[in-house]
């Protein structure tokens, strides 16, 4: 890692991905009409009553993600890697004014902290450096939530600890766990629905579904080394409660023929995020690699099997800001956003926004999300804006096939459900692309023979759709 990195690993991820298995998979499952399902498991009761979250008359919902603000004791603390110019009069308050300017400029609907809010080591007083980290959020009467990184619990509260203090502090809509958990890794875990707009038809349906997940601090596996991951009880909870969100969205009022798009955030990225270079991605790599956990657990591949999730956001590599697509899935960083935590002298500290838009109905009133967009904001002295792009857009129907046809090929089923597959032309079509693009791409020997089968296949498309059809 670049130099400045405190008490963390270095651990380079790897996706193990395959096409080979992929196109013949999907191609097979789209031309079959085979249907892959796991054993059924019981539904969890219906959420708890929470604040409302919606949509604004304007058709938009915005979220505003703070990654590492490192915060300790306020203006006695120093900032990390800094200009010159700069290492006399910066501190931990330089972090305060930038959350102020953010939230006056962007006036977001929702704050997310997605995790090393503190920094244990250098706090004093967990509790008060929290307090005074969040104060610019509580201040702005906006709803907030925080979830954990690897630094928070490492003061004088501990990790349980942390949380619970967070949930009691004023307007935020953070959870400890979800009640209907009993027994799930971690704290921190927990779902939030975003309705439509007020007096709209959609006003009573969650219409984007938020999901914070707790990817611990570090392995308690004395034979693993480096960072902790998502466990399987955490995975589970997800799949249950994606099933039943998707299952309240198909149904009435107003009943949708699929899934109300879902983020995600958490601290640690996921071994996937090593898939991307400056080819396919939009945004920097600047650390050297992804210090994701030696670990993968198979919660990308949960993902996808859910097939609602659009973009995953994390923090934790101050000097990663990317967003890359994989599966249909945007995988995420916000990039550095606290000054005491380490960074690249010269290199803006930065923020990460995302706004899903609503389209209108046939009567015009405001329907369900049509996209969602994001950029990125660095502080200096305007604000500027970097890095816009649509990370998800309801007319792009490859990506909602592909995300549940691609499911059964990925491994680890023990730990998710996996849902039936779309059926029809729309799926073909996007199986004969994806098969299209993987003809082009460079190959090994191990694909010699899938390649020509399809190569083969190409050539008899129209045979195959109607068949579909």
């Amino acid at each position: 890692m670049i130099s400045g990195k405190r008490n963390g690993f270095g651990t380079k991820g790897r996706t193990g991905l395959d096409f080979m298995v992929l196109v013949s998979t999907v191609l097979c499952l789209c031309l079959t009409g085979i249907s892959v399902s796991a054993t059924t498991q019981a539904e969890p009761p219906s959420p708890q009553p929470s604040q409302k979250l919606r949509f604004s008359q304007n058709g938009e919902f915005k979220i505003l993600q703070v990654a590492d603000m490192h915060y300790a004791n306020g203006k006695t603390t120093p900032c990390l890697d800094v200009l010159p110019s700069q290492n006399f009069s910066c501190s931990d308050l330089n972090t305060t004014v930038f959350i102020n300017r953010m939230i006056k400029a962007e006036k977001p609907n929702l704050i997310v902290f997605t995790g090393d809010n503190i920094f244990g080591f250098d706090c004093t007083d967990s509790a008060k450096s929290m307090e005074a980290a969040f104060a610019p959020a509580i201040a702005s009467n906006i709803p907030w939530v925080a979830i954990l990184g690897n630094h928070d619990q490492e003061g004088t509260l501990s990790r349980e600890g942390v949380m619970k203090h967070i949930v009691g502090m004023k307007n935020t809509l953070s959870k400890f766990n979800p009640p209907e958990a009993h027994i799930i890794d971690g704290f921190g875990n927990y779902n939030l629905e975003v309705g439509g707009v007020e007096g709209s038809d959609f006003e009573n349906k969650s219409v984007l579904n938020l999901y914070f997940l707790d990817s611990g601090d570090y392995s308690k596996v004395s034979t693993i080394f480096g960072y902790d991951w998502i466990k399987p009880s955490q995975q589970l909870w997800f799949q249950r409660t994606s099933a039943k969100l998707k299952k309240a969205y198909i149904s009435g009022p107003m009943p949708q023929k699929d899934a109300a798009p879902g983020l995600t955030y958490f601290h640690i990225p996921l071994p996937e995020y090593a898939s991307f270079d400056s080819s396919n991605m939009t945004g920097v790599k600047l650390e050297n690699g992804i210090s994701s956990a030696s670990v993968n657990s198979g919660f990308f591949t949960t993902l996808v099997s859910a097939g609602d999730v659009k973009a995953v956001f994390t923090g934790h590599d101050h000097l990663n800001d990317f967003c890359g697509n994989l599966m249909n899935i945007q995988l995420c960083y916000a990039g550095g956003f606290g000054y005491h935590a380490y960074g690249k002298a010269g290199w803006s500290r930065r923020a990460r926004v995302v706004v899903a838009s609503l389209e209108k109905t046939e009567k015009g009133s405001w329907g369900d999300v049509k996209s969602i967009k994001t950029w990125k904001r660095l502080d200096d002295q305007h604000l500027t804006g970097i890095d816009g792009e649509v990370l998800w857009s309801k007319n792009s129907q490859c990506s909602i096939a592909l995300a549940h046809a691609s499911a059964p090929w990925m491994g680890f089923h023990h730990f998710g459900l996996v849902g039936g597959v779309p059926q029809g032309a729309a799926v073909f079509e996007c199986s004969i692309n994806l098969m299209r693009k993987f003809i082009t791409m460079p190959k090994d020997n191990n694909q010699t023979e899938v390649l020509e089968n399809l190569k083969i296949m190409q050539t008899d498309i129209d045979f195959h759709e109607a068949i579909l059809c």
